[in-house]
């Protein structure tokens, strides 16, 4: 299978919700929201018979969802009281900005189970507040991005603006003409594996079609710098020098590996000038 075709039957896989992502997390504008996508996925979870809730902050025209919780005037804990856990089910939440900060792992926490995909939309247009006295605390976006299996980030499809281009006219509140929110769009997906290792993916997504075109394809590194960031007060990154020095040890069982396993047992060690070796010892043996 060639990885085209593997990436987009990963992306098949996991809005079918046949891939274990129990977090997807959404980070759409004003010039692209995640409409077109939530009906993507509502599609692809009817297909597999899988019930939904929908938890709407913003959203008034109810969607073709089994459950439609009107969540603007409840408690996180009211929010999360609403949502079953008794099979395997896919709950969407249009906007994770409103959930305070304070309350967002709570949240969090009740929501996902074993048997619970969540769908958190994350608006990158509103801007943060910051809350008093969490100077030194990851912000609500830092924890979902840290915490989040698999992340859409969606934008125009052939948008002639860049990406910088594209961030300021969101913050304006500037929608380009023509190219703003239109069923067929451009997603970066990042799926992470359960062993650290992210695999990077841009595709072209059509909503009127239900077909997937991959456009870029990377395979990142388990340890992202930027993810352990700003996590702690203390450092949790390497440095390039740091990392230099790693990758030029030189592991024992590498130099074993060198004679292909014509040594069995062997024990690899080099004496150093201030180790102590007693000749006189019969247990004392350097080779």
């Amino acid at each position: 299978m060639s990885s085209v075709n593997s990436a987009t039957v990963l992306l098949n896989r996991v809005l079918s919700l046949k891939e274990v992502s129990p977090l997807l997390l959404v980070l759409d504008s004003v010039i692209q929201s995640s409409y077109y996508f939530q009906q993507e996925l509502i599609h692809k979870a009817k297909n597999e018979s899988v019930p939904i809730t929908y938890l709407s902050f913003e959203t008034l025209n109810r969607p073709e969802v089994d459950e439609f919780v009107l969540c603007d005037e409840l408690s996180p804990e009211q929010i999360i009281a609403k949502v079953g856990k008794n099979s395997k089910q896919l709950v969407i939440v249009d906007s994770i900005n409103y959930i305070p900060e304070n309350q967002l792992n709570s949240f969090l926490r009740g929501i996902i189970s074993p048997t619970t995909v969540l769908c958190a939309t994350y608006h990158t247009s509103i801007p943060q507040v910051s809350v008093p006295g969490a100077q030194n605390k990851p912000t609500a976006v830092q924890r979902l991005l840290f915490m989040a299996t698999t992340i859409f980030e969606l934008r125009p499809a052939n948008s002639p603006l860049t990406d910088e281009e594209l961030e300021v006219a969101s913050h304006k509140l500037e929608l380009p003409i023509g190219i703003s929110n239109k069923p067929t769009f451009e997603s970066k997906m990042t799926y992470r594996r359960k062993s650290g290792r992210a695999l990077e993916y841009a595709f072209t997504i059509n909503t009127l079609t239900h077909e997937y075109q991959v456009k870029q394809e990377n395979v990142a590194e388990g340890d992202d710098a930027e993810l352990l960031e700003n996590l702690t007060t203390f450092n949790l990154t390497t440095t390039q020098r740091q990392k230099l020095a790693r990758e030029q040890v030189e592991l024992p069982f590498l130099q074993a590996q060198q004679s292909l396993g014509a040594v069995g047992g062997a024990i690899v060690y080099e004496f150093e000038k201030d180790d102590d070796y007693d000749e006189d010892d019969p247990y004392e043996d350097p080779f």
